[in-house]
Parts: structure tokens; sequence; C-alpha cells
């Protein structure tokens, strides 16, 4: 006995799984045993047992034991209002039908708050699921309500006598570690500018701070301890983290380019690892303690000092005072955000528009409903998943109502067991939860025939499987999982009912039809599931990501020359002679073809340079106009400027970049070559490039590129060729 239990603890989250099946075998057996056959009630014994199983065996309770005492005495009042709904609406299918569809979206739709209320759905929406199936008996509803107070009662009091499973760090711990570890980093780096410190030990501690940061990912932590919740602790939890990893991203700049000694910027930075050890203090210990501005009053004296000495200080140095003065202000923000989060008022100065901590000036009802109205929208994983659920179960219902299938509530109870995110998902947890249900159904066969009508050996069967299901399923797999559901629930109604050889064989029809439902349900609803909004995000990061990297690139050229267009006010400017050239690097990467011209380009005004349709409807459109791009030889060549203007004459040979990315090299060639038609190669003089025939079926064009195309006359070769010049 002692090997199996050894093994089973062993496995991952095994000790859990043990301690809930034994959470749901005694206080739901207590209370069936002692209604059924100490008061003679089996509806309400029933009802008792049906209000002890959703919490101990389909929801998530986290927290400690006071906190999940709380949460279980909480659900009580919503338990009443559910099966007095589903008593009074199962009168009619459309009714429970509906009423389904409202209980399940609402269950449903609440785990955007957390997981404190997302954990709920499954109970709240078996509240419902029992009473809104025949038969329609509203003069039971006394004993229902009876029954479910009793089994939640003695959830909750069993809950606190057993063993206490070990709990998960908390994640305001998690980030208090964090947040010390930073600190230390951070005097580290100080001494490092001060010149008293070595290099190693801020290596070290920068090493030290990446891994405390690391353990603090969603990823990493339990999912009942994710600040995921519209909460002000959470919301404020999230916005430290934020702050201290900009800490630690200023401080790995620091230690790369240090120059000390900096006498200034090294006690700066001592002033934020102190700032940074009072926040770890406020994590740690829960309460917001006093306020303390050493950090600002330090940060406002060392840019009032930086000013002052501006104009005698290298670049490198300015760019070390900008890198701890960025450092110095994600602790503040890390200190002010670790006191929000436990109850402290906005200060004065945050209170602005835009400012970094909005939530804190809102209610609690005001964060609630913004935190809905987020997902109120189609591209919401949280409410596909609802309206998915929601769908399926409200369809359900009107099936097994139509049909009129006996223990109909298996069908959804299979629902929501066998239902995934996704199409794909659901399909395959379907053969392995089928082939469960057989196989207990078939056990359960024949302990009817062999047993019979026995209550005796149901009544010492029910614990064991109870315990020994409901511990080593979850451990096994989908199968062992549902074998043993199937047991258990043949077991307890053959002790309300009669014993019919028929249930197991209803039982596993009512699973086949609930699990094809929940896959038809995820076929047509939203396939992809979460996986495909996952995609969809990830493409519209990196296409933003894109379009910024042409931005950056775009501005890098114009500041390297290619974007220098006309002085902006009278006087002499810089002589052709002087024109900027850009590195080899930026040559590379902002090369651009020409776009699509089909007449004869002719100067604007405006701009001072050929402007061909393409770009022109670029300026009709409002769009800014791309800057020429000129040789230097060719600005020798043509560019003239007439004296006592700030303008040059336009240059015929100019190419107007288009604003996609060409990656081609620029090798520069004389203005104006003569035009030729030799067999190798063809040069056009309108632009200075070479059309160079890299096969026999293409020609392309170094610097020029043109989309207009000409058939060759011999060969029937198709070339592609800049405009004019056939």
């Amino acid at each position: 006995m002692t090997r199996p239990l050894r093994w089973l603890l062993q496995q991952d989250q095994g000790p859990e799984h043990l301690r809930r099946a034994a959470w749901a075998t005694v206080s739901g057996l207590t209370g069936f045993y002692v209604l059924r056959y100490g008061f003679g009630a089996p509806g309400t014994a029933l009802y008792a047992l049906f209000g002890s199983l959703p919490l101990a065996l389909f929801s998530q309770v986290p927290g400690p034991a006071q906190q999940r005492t709380r949460t279980v005495l909480a659900v009580l009042p919503a338990a009443w209002v559910l099966v007095t709904a589903g008593t009074l609406l199962a009168a009619h299918s459309w009714s429970a039908a509906c009423g389904m569809f409202v209980v399940a979206f609402t269950t449903s739709y609440l785990g955007v708050g957390g997981p404190h209320l997302g954990g709920l759905a499954s109970a709240f929406q078996l509240y419902y699921l029992l009473p809104c199936f025949p038969p329609y008996a509203p003069g039971t509803l006394g004993q229902r309500l009876g029954g479910l107070t009793v089994g939640i009662l003695l959830t909750a009091l069993v809950d606190r006598l057993l063993w206490r499973d070990e709990q998960p760090v908390p994640y305001r711990v998690l980030l208090a570690d964090a947040v010390d570890a930073m600190a230390r980093y951070c005097t580290s780096a100080g001494r490092l500018l001060a010149g008293t410190g070595p290099g190693d030990t801020a290596q070290r501690d920068a090493e030290a701070a990446y891994r405390a940061l690391q353990a603090t990912l969603l990823s990493r932590v339990a999912p009942a301890e994710r600040p995921t919740s519209a909460s002000l602790c959470d919301r404020a939890c999230y916005d430290v983290r934020a702050a201290v990893r900009h800490v630690r991203a200023q401080l790995d700049r620091l230690l790369v380019g240090a120059r000390g000694p900096d006498p200034g910027a090294a006690h700066l930075l001592d002033r934020t690892a102190a700032a940074l050890r009072g926040a770890g203090r406020v994590l740690r210990s829960g309460t917001p303690g006093p306020r303390d501005d050493t950090l600002a009053t330090a940060l406002s004296a060392f840019r009032a000092e930086r000013a002052r000495r501006l104009a005698g200080v290298t670049a490198l140095r300015l760019r070390q005072d900008s890198v701890v003065q960025a450092a110095a202000t994600g602790a503040v923000l890390a200190g002010e955000g670790a006191r929000i989060a436990f109850g402290a008022p906005l200060d004065a100065r945050w209170r602005r528009p835009g400012g970094p901590f909005p939530y804190a000036a809102l209610h609690a009802p005001a964060r609630w409903w913004r935190r809905l109205r987020l997902h109120l929208t189609p591209r919401s994983v949280l409410l596909q998943n609802a309206l998915r659920l929601a769908f399926a179960l409200a369809v359900a219902r009107l099936i097994v109502g139509a049909l009129d299938l006996p223990h109909g509530f298996w069908v959804l109870l299979a629902i929501i067991s066998l239902m995934r995110t996704s199409a794909a998902d659901t399909r395959g947890a379907l053969p392995s939860a089928f082939l469960g249900v057989a196989a207990g159904a078939a056990l359960a066969t024949l302990m009817l025939v062999v047993v019979g009508d026995t209550p005796a050996f149901y009544i010492a069967a029910a614990p064991v499987v109870f315990l020994v299901g409901f511990s080593v399923g979850p451990v096994l797999g989908t199968a062992w999982t549902q074998a043993a559901l199937t047991l258990v629930l043949i077991l307890l109604f053959t002790q309300i009912l009669p014993p019919d050889r028929q249930l197991p064989a209803v039982r596993l029809l009512d699973v086949v039809i609930g699990g094809s439902l929940g896959a038809a349900a995820a076929l047509l609803a939203w396939p992809k599931g979460a996986g495909g909004e996952l995609r969809r995000a990830v493409m519209n990061f990196m296409g933003r990501g894109a379009e910024a990297c042409k931005t950056v690139t775009f501005r890098l050229c114009h500041d390297a020359g290619y974007g220098s267009g006309p002085s902006p006010g009278p006087g002499p400017g810089p002589g052709p002679a002087t024109t900027v050239q850009p590195t080899s690097a930026v040559r590379i990467r902002c090369a651009r073809p020409a776009t699509r011209c089909s007449s004869p380009k002719r100067p604007t005004p405006s701009t001072g340079r050929s402007t061909p349709a393409g770009t022109r409807r670029r300026l009709l459109r409002g769009r800014r106009p791309c800057s020429p791009v000129t040789t230097p030889s060719a600005a020798a060549n043509c560019s003239s400027r007439p004296a006592g203007t700030g303008t040059a004459r336009p240059c015929r040979r100019t190419r107007p970049p288009c604003s996609r990315p060409w990656p081609t090299v620029w090798r520069p060639t004389a203005c104006g070559p003569p035009r030729s038609s030799a067999r190798r190669g063809r040069t056009c003089r309108n632009s200075p490039g070479r059309i160079r025939r890299r096969s026999r079926r293409r020609c392309t064009v170094r610097w020029h590129r043109c989309s207009c195309r000409r058939k060759g006359r011999s060969r029937g070769l198709s070339r592609r060729l800049p405009p004019r010049c056939c």
C-alpha cells in the first residue's frame, strides 16, 4: 500500500490530486450518507453531494486555507440563486436553454477578472445544470436548497480539517526578491562608477538580478498567483515589474560602457538602490509605509548639476548621465507602484493625463467595468470561449429536451469536461474520453450483473472508488478520469434509484452525444481558438515592428544625406561638392527603386525636384515625398545653384527613391553616360545606372528599376528597362 502511495506522491501534482480526492470523498459522501440513510431524503442527499463535488473536483479555489474558506462561503448565495433559477426554468426546454446560455456565458466571461473568479465558473454552471432538468418540481425547492447548503458548508469545514498542501510562493514575494536583487545590482554599478568596486561583482549581481526577474514571468508563476485581475494590487505589481525591468536594462547599458570615476552618478545610483530596497520591504510586508522622496530629491539635484556643467562634458559622459537618470526614474516608479499596490493614495505629481498610474485614481467598480469592456471584442479569446461554451450547452439542452434523453445532465457534464479552446484540442480529447467511459461502463455493467440489489456493497465501494479514482485518474490521463467518473456516478445513482443494468449504456450514449456536440461547436465557432489569435497578434506585432524599422531607416538615411532637401531659408547653402555621402551600410539599406512613370518628369515648385506620377499621387494623398538622391559626380556635373539663392537647380538625373527599401548595392557612375546598345548590358540616358543582364529572361537595374517592360526583338527576350530607353 505504501509503494503506490509513494509513487503517487512523486508524480507531478500528485499530492494535490490526492488532497482534492480526499476532500471530495469526505465532504461529499458524508452529507450524502447522512441525508440518504439517516434522514431518508434521497433528493436532499443528491443536492448535498452536488453541492460539494463542483467545488472540490471541478473548480480551482486558490489561496491559503483562510482565503479558501471565505471563497467557499461566498459561493453559497450565488449557488442559491442558480439552483432557484434552474428549478423554475425547468418547465420548458426553451426556457431552460435560454437560462443555460445566460449562466454559461456570464460565468465563463467573468474569467477576465482573474483566477479567483475564473476558477469557480464550472461550479456555477453545475449548480444550474442539475435543477434545470426534469422533473419540474418547484415544491422541492426548499429541500434542494437545504441539501446544497449542507454540502457547501461541509466542503468549507473539511477543507480546514485536512492537511495543508504546499502553497505556491505569492507573486509579491517573488517580485520583492527581484527588487532586492536589482538593488544589489544597482549598488555594484554605483561602486563601479565610483571606482571602488570590481567589475566581476557587478557582473555576478547582474546575473542574479536576471534570474530573479525571470522568476516573475507569468509563465513561471502558478496560475493562481498570476497578477491578471483588475484589482489594484495586481495592476500595480505588474507595473512594478515593468519598472524594475527598465532599471535592469539601463544598468546593463551602464555596465557595458561605464566611464568613471563619476561621483555624482555613483551617489545617484546609491540613492536608487536604497529606494529599491524600500520598495522590496513594502512588497514583503504588504503595507505601504511612509512616503520617501529622497530619490526624487537626489534626481532633481543631479539634473540641475548636469545642466550646469553641460557645456564642458563629453558626449560619452552625457550618455552615461542619461542612463543613470533613466535608472533612477524607473526606481521612483517602482517605489510608487509598490505603495499603490497596498492601498496608498496616488501622489499629486502623478495625477495628470497620461500618467503612469491612471487606474489608481479609479474606484474598484470602474476598474472592473473597464476590464470587462476591454474584452467585449470578437478578438478576445475569453469572449470566444464564453460564447462557444454557452452556445454548446444551450443547444445540448434543447436536444436533450427534444429527444427526452434519460439523465440528460450527463450530456452537458461531458461538454463541460471535454470541451477545449480549439477544435483540434477538443477532437483530440474525445477518443481517450470515449474509451475511458466505455471501459467504466463495462465494469459497471459487470458489477450490476454480479452484485445486483445489494446496497451494502455500493455503500462500501463508493468511498474507495472515489478516493482512488479521483487521485490516480488525473495523473494517468483523461481515459482513467472518465472511467472513474463513470463508476462513481453508477455507484451513487444505484443508491438513489433502483439498480438498472441499462444505466451504464445510457451513460456512454450521453457522453458520446455531449462530446460530439462539443466538437461541433468548437469547429463552428473560432476553430483555431487561442492559437489563432496568438498567431494574429504576433503577425500584427511583427508588421508594426517592420513599419517602425522602415521609419527609423528612413530617418537615418535622411540624416546621412539622403533626405537633404532645400535650405529652409535664403542665404548661401552648401555647394555641390559638400554633399554628405552615406556610409556603405546605409547605401546598401537605402537604395530604392523608382516608381512607375509613364510621362516625362517635370520639376515641382514646392520641392525643387522632378516628381514622377507615383510621387505626385503621394503628394495629393498627403504623404511626405521622398527626397532625391544624387551621386557625387552627378552633383558635380549637373547641379548648379544661382547666386543668391539657397536652392539648387533641379538635376535631370536625380532619382526619387520609393518608400519601399530595395537591398541593392550602390555603385556610382558618371552622370549622363552615352546611350549604348551592347548585347551584355544597356545604359539608360535618364538614370545613372547600368542595366546588367543576370539571366536570359530578365534584365535588372542596379540603381534605377522601373516597371516598364519591352519585349526583345531578338530571341523573344523580355527585358525590364527604365523609361525612355526605347
